[in-house]
C-alpha cells in the first residue's frame, strides 16, 4: 500500500538511461540562474528603509532617500567587484566553481567544509526568504491573505517539493517566463516613471494607513523616534541591503550547463545578471523615495508599483510577476541544496543517502530535509522576509569570502598568464566581502545573526564526526592484514512462543542450517500455555530438543539472553545464530493487532557480540 501511494504522488520510476541534461544558450541561462538574485530586487531596497525607519519621521518616506541611496549605491559597487571576482572563477573553473569545491581543491579540507555548511545554510534560508516574499506579494494585493501568510508559506514549501521530488526539470521555457515577465515589468515601471520624472509630472507613493514597520516585528507610529542617525543604524541598513548580493553564486556553480563555450558564456551571462540587478535595485531605492514607508501591511514594491501605475492591471501583474520570480528562486534552491550534499556525502561528510538519486532521479533526501527545515523557519519566523534577512547574510558573505580567498590561494599556486590581474581582482573580492561580512556580524548579531554564527561551526562539527565514522568504519572492514579465518562452528536457536506453521518452516531452516546442532527455546510465562507447548512439540519437534526457560517476571527478552550467554560460555561457539519464526499478516493494519515479539528480540539481539539473527517468514493469504 505505502508503494502505491508513493507512485500515485511521486510518480513512476525513471529508468537512468533517460537521464537529460538540458544545454542552456545565455537568454535561457539567464532565465534558469538568475531568478535567485534578480528577485532579491523585490525586498533588499525595503530593508534598508526597515532599518532607517527607526529614526522616526526625519527617515521616512522622502527624507529616507538621502541616506538609502547612498547605501544603496554602496551595495552596488561591492556588486560589481563580487561580479568581478567571480568572472575569474568561471574562467578557472569551467566545470563548475561553487565555495565548496573552489576552498577544498585550494584552502584545505576545513575551509571547504565551512564553505560547504554556508552553502547548505544559505540555500535553506533562499527557500525561507523567497517564499516568504512571494507570499508577502501576494497579501500586498489581496490583503485578506495576509493573516494566512504562514500557511500558504508552507503550502508553497510543500508543493515545490513535491514538484521536484517528482523530477521537475530546469526547463528553459518553465523557468524563462517568470523571470522575463518580472524583469520586463520592473524595468517598465522604471522607464515609465524616469519619463514621468523627466517631463514633470509628478509621482506620488501613498503608504498604507497604519503603523510604520521597522526590522524584525517592531511597528510604531510615524512620529515615533528610536534612533538617530549614526553608525550603527547605517550598517545594519546597509548590512540588511546586501540581500541584493544573494545568488550571484548560482551562474559559477552552473557553467556545466551552458552551450559551448560553457565559461565565455557563463560569463558574459554573469554580466547581464548584474546589469539587469543593479538597474532595478538602484530604480526600486530610487523610485522609494517619493514616499514609500515600510509596512507590514504592503510591501515597497507594490506601494511604488501603485504609484507609478495606479491601481490597475499592471500593478497586478507586477505583484503576480514578483510573486512568481520568488517561487522562482526558492526552486533553484531545491536543485542546488540536493546536488551540493551529494557531493560533501561524496566525501564521506554527510550521510550517503544523499548521494542516492530517487525513483525520479533527482536527490530525494537532500530535497526533503531542505523542504523540512525551511518550514520549520518559515513558521519559527512567521513567513516575515525582515526577520529571516539578519540570518540569510551571514551565510552568503561567509561563502563569497572563502571562494575569493581560495581563488587567490589557486592563482598564486599555479602562476598562469595573468595570473596577478586575476589574483587582484579575486584579493579585492576576498578582503571586500570580508570587510562587509564582519560589518553583517556586528551590526545584525543580536537580531538574529548569532545563530548563523553558531550554527556554522556546529554543522561542520557534525561533517566532520560522520566523517570519523566512515573513516572508522572502512578501516575495520578493511581486508588489509586480513588471514583467512578459521570455519565457524554454528549453534542455532530457535525461540518458540506457540506451535504454529510458522515456527515448522523455521525449525526446518535451522536444521538445514546446522544439522544435528539446533535447540529450540521456549520461555514460559503461564504453565498451562507451557504444557500445550510440550504436548505439540513431542508431535511435531522431532529430535530437536526444547529448553523451557521460567519467567517469573514476565520478561521474554531478558531470560533468551541469559540463555544465550550460558551456551556461549558452555560450548565456546564461535557464533550463535537465533532464527526468528515470524508470520507476515495478508494486510498492513494486520499487524496491529498482534504482539511484534519477533520484532523485540531482534531490536535486543542487535547490538551483542557473536549474534547472528536470521528471520524464517511465512506469508498469510488472509
Amino acid at each position: 500500500m505505502i508503494d502505491e501511494l508513493k507512485r500515485v504522488v511521486i510518480g513512476s520510476p525513471i529508468e537512468t538511461a533517460r537521464a537529460v541534461h538540458e544545454r542552456l544558450n545565455k537568454r535561457t541561462a539567464l532565465a534558469v540562474f538568475s531568478s535567485d538574485a534578480m528577485s532579491s530586487s523585490a525586498y533588499a531596497t525595503e530593508e534598508i528603509l526597515r532599518h532607517l525607519a527607526l529614526a522616526g519621521p526625519a527617515l521616512l518616506g522622502a527624507a529616507a532617500f538621502q541616506y538609502a541611496g547612498p547605501l544603496a549605491g554602496l551595495i552596488a559597487l561591492l556588486l560589481v567587484i563580487v561580479v568581478f571576482s567571480y568572472r575569474q572563477t568561471i574562467a578557472a573553473y569551467p566545470k563548475g566553481g561553487g565555495s565548496y569545491i573552489v576552498c577544498s581543491e585550494n584552502l584545505g579540507r576545513l575551509p571547504g567544509l565551512v564553505a560547504g555548511a554556508a552553502l547548505l545554510t544559505d540555500y535553506v534560508l533562499t527557500v525561507a526568504v523567497s517564499i516568504s516574499a512571494g507570499v508577502f506579494a501576494l497579501t500586498s494585493l489581496i490583503r485578506p491573505l495576509a493573516p494566512y501568510s504562514v500557511p500558504i508559506a508552507v503550502a508553497a514549501i510543500f508543493l515545490i517539493a513535491l514538484a521536484n521530488l517528482r523530477g521537475l526539470r530546469e526547463s528553459g521555457t518553465l523557468f524563462a517566463a517568470p523571470t522575463y515577465l518580472f524583469l520586463a515589468i520592473v524595468l517598465t515601471m522604471i522607464a515609465y516613471a524616469a519619463l514621468r520624472w523627466a517631463s514633470g509630472d509628478e509621482i506620488t507613493i501613498t503608504p498604507p494607513p497604519g503603523p510604520v514597520a521597522g526590522p524584525g516585528e517592531l511597528e510604531f507610529g510615524p512620529e515615533s523616534h528610536y534612533e538617530d542617525v549614526g553608525l550603527i543604524l547605517l550598517m545594519s541598513s546597509f548590512a540588511s541591503g546586501c540581500a541584493a548580493l544573494t545568488g550571484i553564486e548560482a551562474i559559477a556553480d552552473g557553467v556545466p550547463a551552458f552551450k559551448k563555450p560553457e565559461a565565455h558564456n557563463a560569463r558574459v551571462t554573469l554580466v547581464w545578471m548584474a546589469a539587469f540587478l543593479l538597474t532595478m535595485f538602484l530604480g526600486i531605492t530610487w523610485l522609494s523615495g517619493y514616499g514609500a514607508i515600510p509596512s507590514n501591511e504592503e510591501s515597497i514594491l507594490s506601494q511604488i508599483g501603485r504609484g507609478v501605475f495606479g491601481e490597475g492591471l499592471l500593478h497586478t501583474v507586477l505583484q503576480f510577476a514578483t510573486a512568481g520570480i520568488l517561487f522562482l528562486a526558492a526552486n533553484t534552491a531545491f536543485a542546488d541544496f540536493p546536488r551540493l550534499a551529494s557531493f560533501i556525502a561524496r566525501d564521506r561528510f554527510l550521510p550517503r543517502q544523499f548521494t542516492s538519486l530517487g525513483d525520479r532521479l533527482v536527490f530525494s533526501n537532500g530535497i526533503v530535509l531542505l523542504s523540512a527545515a525551511s518550514a520549520v523557519l518559515v513558521i519559527i519566523f512567521s513567513a516575515r522576509v525582515t526577520n529571516l534577512i539578519p540570518l540569510y547574510a551571514v551565510g552568503v558573505f561567509l561563502g563569497f569570502t572563502l571562494s575569493q580567498a581560495g581563488m587567490v590561494r589557486r592563482w598564486f599556486r599555479l602562476r598562469t598568464p595573468g595570473w596577478q590581474r586575476s589574483a587582484f581582482l579575486n584579493g579585492l573580492g576576498a578582503v571586500t566581502t570580508f570587510i562587509v561580512l564582519w560589518v553583517i556580524i556586528i551590526a545584525k548579531f543580536a537580531e538574529g545573526a548569532w545563530m548563523v554564527v553558531f550554527l556554522i561551526p556546529t554543522i561542520v562539527l557534525i561533517f566532520l564526526g560522520i566523517h570519523k565514522h566512515y573513516v572508522a568504519t572502512a578501516k575495520q572492514l578493511s581486508l588489509e592484514g586480513l588471514e583467512p579465518p578459521p570455519a565457524l562452528r554454528n549453534t542455532v536457536i530457535v525461540p518458540v512462543s506457540t506451535l504454529h506453521r510458522g515456527v515448522i518452516n523455521a525449525l526446518k531452516y535451522a536444521e538445514a542450517m546446522a544439522p544435528g546442532n539446533v535447540t529450540a527455546v521456549h520461555i514460559s510465562m503461564d504453565e498451562e500455555q507451557t504444557a500445550k507447548v510440550r504436548a505439540k512439540w513431542a508431535k511435531w519437534g522431532g529430535d530437536t530438543p526444547l529448553v523451557v526457560l521460567d519467567s517469573p517476571y514476565r520478561s521474554l527478552v531478558r531470560p533468551l539472553i541469559r540463555y544465550l550467554d550460558e551456551v556461549d560460555r558452555r560450548w565456546d561457539s564461535d557464533v550463535i545464530t537465533v532464527v526468528l519464526p515470524e508470520f507476515v499478516p495478508a494486510k498492513w493494519w494486520h499487524a496491529l493487532l498482534h504482539n511484534q515479539t519477533a520484532f523485540l528480540l531482534k531490536t535486543a539481539l542487535l547490538f551483542r557480540k557473536n549474534r547472528v539473527v536470521v528471520s524464517v517468514p511465512y506469508r498469510l493469504e488472509q
